[in-house]
């Protein structure tokens, strides 16, 4: 049976658009609006101030920075944890898009490793590095990487949450 096609200049564009809908990847965006704060790296050469996306649920430390394709100078995440993680609980970069540094910090802030990490595409699943704390953590912060490098923010070093803490 032929269905005769009435309106070709309507029913083209509409098939293509269906058709391309499925293109797609089925990925969700990455996450946006999460609480920030004012914080800074307290180091031997002084204070170095940064802003810090809040990831304190189990779902946004999940997500963290998957799917950015860019992070802003001096921009970050604070992965918070509301106990100790072991050693060897670190991070992984499964669809992240950016590289990126880690540092590790005790549950007094005390940077203990830091460790640059690259891009892991969603084709490489399972097969993505985990890079490990060497050291039982607290919380996490991820920035860009050659960011702590950079700024000769090293282990031992301390972060300061809040603007009044970055303060003299």
């Amino acid at each position: 049976m032929k269905i005769p096609l009435r309106h070709p200049a309507i029913g083209i564009p509409a098939l293509l658009a269906l058709a391309l809908a499925g293109c797609g990847t089925n990925a969700a965006p990455p996450q946006t609006g999460l609480d920030e704060v004012d914080a800074c790296f307290e180091t031997s050469e002084g204070l170095i101030p940064v802003t810090l996306e809040l990831a304190t649920e189990h779902a946004q430390r999940q997500m963290g920075l998957m799917l950015r394709q860019t992070l802003p100078a001096n921009r970050g995440m604070l992965f918070d944890y509301p106990e100790s993680r072991e050693a060897s609980q670190g991070f992984w970069m499964y669809r992240t898009l950016i590289p990126l540094d880690i540092a590790f910090l005790d549950k007094e802030r005390t940077i203990h490793t830091i460790r640059t990490m690259t891009p892991c595409p969603e084709s490489q699943g399972q097969h993505c590095p985990v890079y490990p704390a060497d050291h039982q953590y607290w919380s996490a912060v991820e920035m860009n990487a050659g960011f702590f490098s950079k700024k000769n923010i090293q282990p031992g070093d301390r972060l300061r949450i809040g603007r009044a803490a970055c303060q003299d």
